[in-house]
């Protein structure tokens, strides 16, 4: 989806697990009214996306890749690269491996790759909040168990994780159709998003030589989240030459849908510099 003046500086806006572009529609509208130039693409594996066979086409670099290709259509140097949750780990890996492309990052409710990996090993506290990516590394069964009575768990995770009413009926039946789209394969896109968290387990290609992000940073973070912790959110700034930190302390994971305004008003803020 794209909207704003084609003259304006790019902003491309990356959703996480389990949305779509749809995610975005708040920040799409109010950067587009800003004088930006928004995209935001359905990433790899979601929606209408290509959805290659097998969980090796979504190793992070790949999906980095998908980033700098659309940054090259839109025949631009640089671009603003927005993520929230998956998105925000593909944003982290870019400023990261191809800071020459970013002109500034902002990440959402997800800290840099290498916080995450050293709370992953040493945070008990994280593991447990981080079980189904344990859980989705069985071949098969949670794709086949998360369809099930219309997709009723996926339904029932993002109303539990969120503040009410986060979500309508309306949110949710797009969501549902988008989770429903069918692969090559027969199969519907809930597995080849599923196959990220495969790939990152099975298909990681080596960290990058230095973890420090040099382009202006903003690190936006729902203190409820229920996936992860609050605590890695300041090590990641840390790592960051030029960073900046906001947490919205009632807000959760969904922050950009339940801070809808006050997350625009903070991305214009950073993006005018």
């Amino acid at each position: 989806m794209e909207a704003g003046p084609t003259t304006g500086p790019l902003v491309i806006l990356l959703h996480g697990f389990p949305e779509f572009w749809y995610g975005w529609r708040a920040q799409l509208t109010g950067l587009a009214d800003a004088g930006y130039r928004v995209w935001t693409p359905d990433q790899r594996g979601y929606n209408l996306s290509d959805k290659p066979v097998g969980s090796q086409h979504y190793s992070i670099d790949k999906l980095a890749a998908d980033v700098l290709g659309l940054i090259d259509a839109a025949g631009v140097d640089k671009a603003i690269v927005v993520g929230h949750d998956w998105g925000a780990v593909v944003a982290w890996w870019l400023a990261a491996t191809h800071p020459n492309r970013i002109s500034r990052l902002v990440c959402m409710n997800v800290p840099h790759y290498a916080v995450m990996l050293r709370f992953l090993r040493k945070s008990p506290r994280q593991l447990l909040r981080s079980w189904y990516t344990a859980f989705f590394q069985i071949p098969w069964l949670p794709e086949w168990l998360a369809q099930r009575v219309n997709y009723w768990s996926m339904v029932r995770s993002l109303k539990q994780s969120s503040r009410p009413s986060t979500f309508s009926e309306a949110d949710l039946t797009a969501y549902r159709t988008a989770w429903s789209q069918p692969g090559p394969s027969g199969a519907p896109a809930l597995r080849t998003m599923i196959h990220w968290y495969r790939a990152f387990a099975q298909h990681r290609p080596p960290l990058p030589p230095s973890d420090r992000i040099t382009v202006p940073t903003l690190l936006i973070w729902g203190a409820q989240d229920a996936f992860l912790l609050r605590e890695q959110a300041q090590p990641s700034i840390d790592l960051c030459d030029n960073g900046q930190l906001v947490f919205f302390e009632k807000a959760t994971h969904w922050v950009q849908h339940e801070e809808a305004a006050a997350v625009n008003d903070l991305l214009i803020q950073f993006l005018k510099g």
